[in-house]
């Protein structure tokens, strides 16, 4: 993870630092002793992890955080505790109180590896997710593949989930909970207790009622529970 330290005591500074290069999973861009001068490298730079002082002059880490935008993580390196409350307002990592073990120094680190790798997991999970073009179904005796793009809606019966698709249905006893997390929500969305819709298949939507293509007469019904997250979605 690339970092930078902003840091006006010497001492501190080269403290921090040491810590940092004892880490191989850090790698230090550059240090400041200011926070006006970092500007530049935090907008023009990926800078995974900042570690930032509070009392930094006529600029704090503070003021920096309130009106700059910032992407990077930030591990809040201060010999003032009160500030800590005004830190956590403000989504800070972590809060180091000087002078802090390198013991401590790592546990903010991993907090903050833990933080970058769930988001890679989570983003990748997410890609990987919206690329899907079919799922497998349980059937009775058999898994039975759907291609998203021939789904038309799902309906609630009791125990079991009837799969419409074009030119013919499935009948399984996953729930609708189950079949949400196999398809991707760009494919279909939840719009009753009892249905789900395939986006791409909708035709019109009049007074809470969804009609679709190639389904015949049928009129999906939109349920005030789902009616919020429903609208939020397509639009």
């Amino acid at each position: 993870m690339n970092c930078i330290i902003i840091e006006d005591e010497p001492l501190a500074l080269e403290r921090t630092a040491g810590y940092v290069r004892k880490l191989p999973m850090l790698n230090l861009l550059a240090t400041f002793d200011n926070a006006l001068e970092a500007l530049p490298l935090l907008k023009s730079q990926d800078v995974d992890v900042l570690f930032l002082d509070i009392n930094l002059g006529e600029f704090s880490g503070i003021q920096l955080l309130e009106t700059t935008r910032i992407s990077s993580r930030v591990i809040i390196t201060t010999a003032y505790p009160e500030y800590a409350l005004k830190g956590y307002d403000l989504n800070v990592a972590d809060y180091l109180l000087k002078p802090f073990t390198f013991e401590r120094f790592v546990q903010a680190v991993d907090k903050v590896q833990n933080s970058v790798r769930s988001k890679i997991q989570s983003d990748f999970q997410a890609k990987a997710s919206a690329q899907k073009t079919f799922m497998f179904v349980k059937t009775e005796h058999r898994l039975e593949k759907v291609l998203f793009s021939e789904l038309l809606y799902i309906e609630g019966m009791r125990d079991y989930r009837k799969i419409h698709l074009v030119g013919k249905t499935i009948m399984t006893l996953q729930t609708f909970g189950e079949l949400e997390k196999e398809i991707p929500p760009n494919v279909a969305c939840r719009v009753h207790k009892s249905y789900m819709v395939a986006l791409e298949k909708i035709e019109a939507i009049e007074r809470e009622r969804i009609t679709l293509k190639n389904a015949g007469s049928v009129v999906i019904p939109i349920s005030e529970t789902y009616k919020q997250h429903f609208f939020s979605h397509i639009q």
